[in-house]
């Protein structure tokens, strides 16, 4: 069994992974992480520089406030970490960088197997299609969403940019434009509304056909799982970096 520190255990996606680990029998949470405290069955401390409980692996679904400290707590218990916050400025994807040197180091735009696997579909269909079909990205979120465009419609994006052989523009707004499509752009689309945890569809529109993968979340748990995956892979590795494709790798290899 793997055992886990949980940086942020009393947050939401905290609380969900603490369920998920317990409703399965792969991993356990030894200790977590939050200045507030919920009930659990597990020792929580105030901050990273607290906790001195042994375990294989960190998992940080936090705040970008408290990664430094995530990062010196790793590197003092020398055990891997699965960086699951987002929002990171460079200084600490540099600390992140750095940390992989002496520990093994797992990031990711989203931590939901099912988006990553969309990740990858999306790159063969746009390596497929390229030249004949235009490419439309349309992610739909809750009301209380801050950011738009979605981490992980970029991270599509960027996938998908990274396939083709002419490297295509983002359009994030049509309303201001009023011109003819590019054949080299691909469009990406923001819906904000009522308690929707998560949707991203890519769009493949050719002349007489269209392309849909769609991936939609309907709770929180797709997130928690997909973490804890994470934190069983990360068990025991080497120093370096690591992402959901190396993931996906090791279970297709099964």
């Amino acid at each position: 069994m793997v055992r886990v520190i949980l940086v942020g255990s009393s947050g939401r996606m905290g609380r969900a992974i603490a369920d998920a680990a317990k409703a399965g029998d792969a991993v356990k949470i030894v200790a977590g992480v939050d200045l507030y405290k919920v009930d659990c069955d597990f020792p929580v401390f105030d901050t990273p520089d607290q906790c001195d409980i042994e375990a294989d692996c960190v998992i940080d679904f936090s705040n970008p406030s408290v990664t430094l400290n995530v990062v010196d707590m790793c590197r003092r218990l020398g055990i891997p970490l699965v960086m699951a916050t987002t929002g990171l400025d460079q200084d600490r994807l540099d600390a992140l960088e750095d940390l992989s040197k002496t520990v093994a180091v797992f990031t990711s735009a989203n931590m939901s197997l099912g988006v990553n696997l969309l990740i990858r579909l999306s790159k063969m269909a746009a390596a497929m299609l390229e030249g004949s079909f235009d490419i439309e990205i349309v992610e739909r979120h809750h009301n209380q969403k801050l950011d738009a465009p979605s981490g992980t419609a970029l991270a599509l994006a960027d996938a998908i940019n990274e396939t083709l052989q002419t490297k295509d523009t983002y359009v994030y707004d049509r309303q201001s434009r009023r011109e003819r499509r590019d054949p080299h752009e691909i469009g990406i689309s923001s819906i904000r509304g009522g308690n929707i945890v998560g949707e991203h569809e890519v769009l493949f529109a050719g002349r007489d056909e269209i392309v849909s993968l769609t991936h939609r979340a309907t709770s929180r748990e797709v997130f928690a799982v997909g973490a804890l995956r994470a934190a069983e892979f990360m068990a025991g590795k080497t120093a370096g970096r690591y992402n959901m494709n190396d993931l996906i790798d090791s279970i297709c290899q099964v």
